[in-house]
């Protein structure tokens, strides 16, 4: 098997036989113009081809990544010395990457000497020793031998191979350029010069290999048959199996239908997914503290409460694995986590070897939901887990990571930044493949990225994921409710990604399994916790997630006293993540009961639907959007238009909700603790005090004038 890549932007596939019957499926990865920028989603599609073949080195020897890179852009971006440092990390090695540079001496309109520091735009390799083989383009006898020894010493070490093909561009940049502006004498040269074409057929006459009949009759053959397909091609319709592998197969595309799903499990399976998540083998020698920590885990999945975020992710990666589904997850910190609160893999303290607790839950028979029902027939099995600390990237980690979610939607595939704001050094990936992949290549992810997110006094850098870049980029009119507005199922499929900030440890464990329980995949960011990972109120119960419970798209008022009495409610408070408990916890100190506070769970697509509900259910109240971010960041631009859309339409009474938040800012948080705790306090007065809002309200339009 063949995985391919050419410099070309729409990509395809098709099984190539040769006249001996061997069969090989060439694959070509879709590539935007951002240069390099696909080599890690070539590298990521290929690994996890290898994966599902079985992970053997026979298995990487069959499914062979080939990048073609032009000579500028190898050396000159920084995404290919990413790349090619993930060679040898385990769980991103594909044994061996195959690298072609269309060396044609030029960069656009820039000469070699301008383009980079070293000899060759091939010296990249040296510093992972890689062989470099420098041919002549002009000789396709020595091409040949190049890619036939490359392919060989890939085979035999595993490694990457660069082949510098030194060739040149005949007519510039594309056929309209005029190349001799800025290369003059390299152009006149180039002009003067024979086609390779010429040059090869010119040897193998002389040489007698052929005649110039024999050499007339091949050059006629391939022209008419370019000509012949060139007609076809304007008839040509393209059939769905040009576009999607066999796994995909069933999957629907955003003009079918899909169902929502129940994605609740047995409790009996989830106390023993929960159980085993905190156990190590008798001779394991854990560090003292995760001791506790496992002790801790065990005790939540027995008891059925206070279970807290990393539990329930755990439940949700267990019981997917019990299903059959493979689950992947990698990032800077992901094994402990960056907040140290997940532990999917722990170190022997004395031998520092690895063990991952949720690979050992094979064997296992609920009393009243059988294994085989959940595992396909398969009771001595189940779906790997695997959960990698990656190099210190973003970009080709993320580009790795959405190149493995193409190959089989029956897996659940994330990344986790370390900080939320890490992810900036991956917008390209966001911008050219994931938000908009399908729309533009017809390719479905069910990627999942988790962004931690939360104003707790880190300053500018490690507050905000930036959560506004994505929801501007969200696909979906904020004018217009959609017929399906009702329809959750249908809303996301006709959306390009979806965008959530989850306040329940059972809520996250629902959207989790949701991207696997469905017959359509979109990209996924999560606007993950960091202080609610141990909070105390932030606990779900084992019921949260038994069977018949789904992922909610909103929360209204948590307590009765308030929801069973909208009358008297003054204030409609709508917010999203960490802000919600601060709110509720200042609400209580205040002894306030005209208060509601409503969570929007899933920020994109929006729940036009649920919204109206609660402004008419809450019908003489304010309607307040309360966020930790500055007015220009967060979710304030994104939710308005949409909640007028909403109330307008549905209920036919408008509703524009006061801004209650940080004050506008070109740095996503302040870096001093006094002014941010001077700033909290200005929100939580923005709610409860009456004096203060007028300020706010002040404020607000000022900011507007």
């Amino acid at each position: 098997m063949l995985f391919q890549f050419f410099q070309y932007h729409l990509g395809s596939s098709v099984d190539r036989t040769y006249p001996d019957g061997r069969k090989i499926h060439l694959s070509l990865v879709a590539n935007p113009s951002h240069l390099e920028c696909v080599n890690p989603v070539v590298l990521g599609k290929a690994r996890a081809k290898q994966f599902y073949c079985g992970d053997t080195e026979e298995d990487r020897r069959n499914v062979v990544p080939i990048l073609l890179h032009g000579d500028a852009a190898f050396a000159g971006q920084g995404v290919v010395y990413e790349t090619m440092q993930l060679a040898g990390v385990d769980d991103f090695n594909v044994g061996g990457t195959i690298h072609v540079i269309v060396n044609n001496q030029i960069g656009f309109t820039t000469n070699p000497i301008n383009s980079r520091s070293t000899p060759y735009s091939s010296d990249l390799g040296k510093a992972f020793n890689a062989p470099i083989f420098h041919c002549n383009g002009d000789d396709p006898v020595a091409v040949t031998r190049c890619l036939e020894m490359a392919v060989e010493w890939r085979h035999e070490w595993g490694t990457d191979v660069i082949i510098d093909m030194i060739c040149y561009r005949r007519n510039g940049h594309n056929e309209l350029d005029q190349p001799m502006f800025t290369q003059p004498k390299l152009y006149k040269a180039i002009t003067k010069h024979p086609h390779t074409l010429d040059i090869y057929e010119k040897r193998l006459i002389e040489e007698g290999t052929l005649t110039r009949e024999e050499a007339k009759e091949i050059r006629d053959f391939t022209l008419q048959s370019y000509e012949q397909d060139l007609i076809a091609s304007k008839s040509y319709t393209p059939r769905p199996e040009d576009w999607l592998s066999s796994k995909w197969s069933g999957f629907k595309s955003p003009r079918q239908h899909s169902r929502v799903r129940p994605t609740g499990v047995d409790l009996d399976v989830l106390r023993f997914v929960g159980t085993k998540a905190g156990e190590v083998p008798e001779d394991f020698k854990l560090h003292r503290q995760m001791v506790k920590i496992f002790d801790q885990r065990k005790e939540m999945a027995q008891t059925g409460v206070n279970i807290d975020w990393g539990c329930a992710e755990a439940m949700a990666f267990g019981t997917l694995l019990l299903e059959g589904n493979h689950v992947r997850l990698t990032g800077q910190d992901v094994q402990r986590g960056t907040f140290s609160h997940r532990h999917a893999v722990v170190k022997d303290q004395e031998t520092e070897a690895e063990y991952t607790p949720l690979n050992s839950l094979a064997n296992f028979v609920s009393a009243s939901a059988p294994l085989d029902e959940l595992s396909a027939g398969c009771p001595d099995t189940q779906a790997k887990l695997t959960v990698r600390n990656s190099i210190l990237s973003e970009f080709a980690v993320l580009g790795f990571e959405h190149g493995y979610s193409l190959e089989n939607p029956n897996a659940l595939v994330l990344w986790e930044a370390q900080f939320g704001d890490f992810v900036n050094g991956a917008q390209v990936m966001l911008d050219q493949f994931i938000a908009a992949g399908e729309d533009k290549w017809l390719r479905q992810s069910g990627l999942v990225m988790l962004l931690p997110h939360g104003y707790d006094g880190q300053g500018a850098e490690h507050s905000s994921c930036r959560v506004e870049r994505y929801l501007q980029m969200v696909e979906e009119d904020p004018h217009y409710i959609p017929p399906s507005g009702k329809d959750e199922g249908m809303q996301i499929q006709k959306t390009n990604w979806q965008i959530v900030n989850i306040t329940t440890p059972a809520n996250f464990f629902h959207c989790l399994r949701r991207q696997v329980h469905r017959d359509f995949r979109k990209p996924m960011i999560v606007v993950s916790p960091k202080n609610l990972l141990r909070n105390k109120r932030c606990v779900s119960s084992l019921e949260d997630m038994g069977p018949g419970t789904i992922f909610h798209r909103t929360f209204d008022e948590a307590d009765p006293e308030i929801s069973d009495n909208p009358d008297k409610v003054t204030t409609l408070v709508f917010c999203t993540g960490q802000i919600y408990y601060e709110l509720i916890t200042e609400r209580e100190m205040l002894g306030r009961k005209d208060v509601a506070v409503v969570r929007l769970e899933q920020i994109a697509p929006f729940a036009f639907d649920n919204v109206a509900q609660y402004c008419a259910k809450y019908n003489n109240a304010e309607v307040v959007w309360a966020q930790q971010e500055p007015k220009n960041m967060g979710c304030y631009a994104y939710i308005t238009p949409r909640m007028m859309t909403a109330t307008r339409e549905l209920n036919k009474k408008e509703k524009r909700p006061r801004y209650v938040g940080r004050m506008v800012s070109s740095a996503p948080a302040t870096g001093m603790g006094k002014v941010h705790k001077q700033e909290y306090a200005d929100i939580m007065d923005g709610i409860f005090g009456e004096e203060h809002a007028h300020m706010v309200l002040g404020m607000e339009k000022n900011s507007v004038e």
